[in-house]
């Protein structure tokens, strides 16, 4: 399957199982000791990915109720219920008219009527969603990207910290770190079976994703909105909201180090000149320095009528492996050729967006939270950074970056917001951290 087909994939709605309805409504405090009570849960974004999302969380645990929605949109909230009931816990799916809100700010009418959120709106609002989820008290799935700037970043970090001393549960919706053979590839290279991780090549080629028309009616908030991946404030770009998957490989065969600086490049060659195209690439490259030598380089393109690919290649000073998840892909050899590991053609593969939520509804039924947040958002961060050296054309410092004050977000929304003119490299400054 190729990266285009993959990413379209993902982005349906996927249909899945689970038997059983749990009892009445319980207490957030037992949850834990009452494996049949029931789970509430609100989704925070209603379109492909959310309704994805609600329907694994339905599949991972027999008590959870789908109870409450909010979205920008209310033909949205419309579609996601519709393709709900489609399923066969359709009795779970129990969302009467009060409990849909409308609006970018309705998330504080749900939150004070569910017990896990699932976090699956347009980026650009996640670390303010996620602070007030976690002020909140509730457990949560959040999509990836968690931030498109450095602000959003940092305040990611403190709502992780806290959701950690909460007791809360996190899980992130980097979906390949809950591959099967991708776990086993990357346990391989933690245990050195290519030896030291000398350098990573990855790509991310793919086709356009779509656009919407203006529609009699849409303010321009409403026109970005339903175009949300093509303006930077909203998606961070597709560096940062699609290939930030490959960038977060980079960072898990890394073993968690961060880059010490990046060069990046990236243009606009190929999109029409739309207004629903919005101010993004269509192109990146970005090379991440680290520590003592090792290079890490990342290529993405979102082009028409090109050669698609979306693989790893991780050398060490032993050997080479390769990870190709659509295939499945995954094996490791020496440099003389000869083959040190592979996953097994007939290993487990089961579908990593429901293990996703298996994993956390598991840990709130246990009592044993799970936190994901540190590397998710450094993940992210990653990415952002590769963005911002692209956007300037000079080489940025993860200080530089991860110290920044530049944020994307419009200091008004409720007028007008016309569309960014597409980022210049060499006439865009760095963006500069304050001065101590």
């Amino acid at each position: 399957m190729h990266a285009a087909h993959a990413e379209h994939s993902r982005r349906m709605f996927l249909k899945t199982a689970a038997v059983g309805v749990g009892a009445a409504v319980a207490p957030w405090s037992v949850l834990a000791h009452a494996p049949d009570s029931r789970i509430r849960v609100g989704i925070v974004g209603c379109g492909g990915r959310g309704t994805g999302a609600a329907a694994q969380a339905l599949a991972a645990d027999p008590g959870v109720v789908i109870w409450s929605m909010s979205d920008a949109f209310a033909d949205r909230i419309e579609q996601s219920i519709k393709q709900l009931l489609g399923l066969e816990q359709k009795n779970r799916v129990e969302v009467p008219q009060e409990r849909r809100h409308v609006g970018i700010g309705s998330i504080d009418a749900l939150l004070a009527e569910v017990d896990v959120v699932l976090l699956c709106s347009p980026p650009g609002f996640r670390p303010e969603q996620l602070a007030k989820s976690v002020a909140a008290g509730k457990h949560i799935f959040c999509e990836k990207p968690v931030c498109v700037d450095a602000p959003g970043y940092r305040s990611v970090l403190e709502s992780v910290r806290a959701a950690r001393a909460k007791g809360l549960s996190l899980v992130s919706g980097f979906c390949w770190r809950s591959s099967s053979p991708e776990r086993a590839m990357f346990a391989q290279i933690h245990a050195g079976t290519l030896g030291e991780v000398v350098g990573v090549h990855s790509t991310y080629l793919t086709s356009p994703l779509g656009v919407r028309a203006r529609q009699p009616g849409w303010s321009d908030l409403d026109f970005q909105l339903r175009n949300w991946q093509h303006f930077t404030w909203l998606s961070g770009d597709h560096l940062v909201e699609q290939a930030v998957h490959s960038v977060d490989k980079i960072h898990w065969a890394m073993g968690g180090r961060l880059p010490t600086r990046c060069v990046g490049m990236g243009s606009r060659f190929t999109h029409d000149p739309l207004p629903e195209r919005g101010d993004v690439y269509d192109n990146f490259a970005v090379t991440y320095e680290y520590e003592n030598g090792p290079r890490c380089v990342l290529m993405c393109r979102q082009q028409p009528d090109c050669y698609n690919i979306n693989d790893d290649w991780i050398n060490g000073t032993k050997g080479y492996g390769w990870v190709n998840g659509w295939g499945p892909t995954h094996w490791i050899k020496d440099y003389s050729g000869s083959l040190l590991w592979s996953y097994p053609k007939d290993g487990p593969t089961p579908n990593m967006y429901q293990v996703e939520h298996d994993t956390l509804f598991a840990a709130i039924r246990s009592g044993r939270p799970v936190n994901e947040g540190e590397w998710m958002a450094n993940s992210c961060m990653m990415a952002i950074m590769g963005r911002m050296s692209a956007y300037s054309g000079q080489a940025i410092t993860w200080e530089e970056a991860t110290q920044s004050t530049e944020s994307l977000r419009p200091a008004d929304l409720s007028g007008t917001l016309a569309v960014p003119p597409v980022p210049r490299p060499g006439r865009r400054p760095v963006p500069q951290a304050p001065k101590v």
